[in-house]
């Protein structure tokens, strides 16, 4: 008990040094994957190279998220991303419900931030991060990132899940398949119904929706 106390992973503890992931579709299967053969692993397996590449931030948000791509990930309970901004680009609020988060800034100034739950009075706690900076949000969180500088910003993610998940607030509640009535949403969030149904087909044109 007293050992345990020290480390504790959100993902399972595997039972094995290591369960390295192929496309096999034989042999042991963990966590969604199957194992490659311990005795055909190589450093290979644990390596990752192009995370000094920047990414593609041409998109409405102005952001890009480059996982490293790594077969030992499984079920060793942890991933890493390079995350790039544009000029105002954002990471807007979200969700990852199965880890924490740790951010290190490597160029750029970042305004971040989460918010607690209701239990905590949606308590917001948020900093503006310059390179060298880290924070960390906590699992299941709301939490948001954006580059509030004139210049890219460059950002290193590391959660505590080989699948972390990610439920974009905005996403969820407004490109839900089949829609949520948007009478409920109206009501929710204070809106005026056609902004609702702005927002729907506008931003993500739902293609099954209920009847009104």
């Amino acid at each position: 008990a007293l050992a345990s106390s020290f480390v504790y992973c959100y993902d399972p503890s595997p039972l094995q040094d290591y369960c390295v992931a192929t496309n096999e579709t034989k042999g042991v299967f963990v966590n969604g994957r199957f194992c490659k053969d311990p005795k055909l692993v190589t450093s290979n397996d644990f390596f990752a190279s192009g995370l000094n590449i920047p990414g593609n931030t041409s998109n409405r948000l102005g952001f890009f998220v480059n996982p490293a791509n790594i077969p030992g990930f499984n079920t060793l309970g942890v991933a890493i991303a390079r995350i790039d901004f544009a000029p105002g680009g954002q990471i807007p609020p979200h969700i990852h419900p199965r880890a924490s988060e740790i951010l290190l800034v490597i160029k750029g100034k970042l305004l971040v931030g989460f918010v607690s739950s209701n239990e905590y009075n949606y308590t917001l706690f948020s900093k503006i991060l310059y390179p060298g900076d880290v924070f960390v949000f906590p699992i299941g969180l709301v939490q948001f990132h954006a580059n509030i500088g004139k210049k890219n910003a460059i950002a290193i993610g590391a959660v505590g899940s080989q699948n972390p998940g990610f439920i974009s607030v905005g996403d969820a509640v407004f490109g839900s398949r089949p829609s949520i009535d948007p009478k409920i949403l109206s009501k929710a969030f204070a809106l005026d119904i056609n902004i609702v149904r702005y927002l729907r087909t506008v931003l993500f044109s739902p293609q099954d929706d209920i009847v009104e």
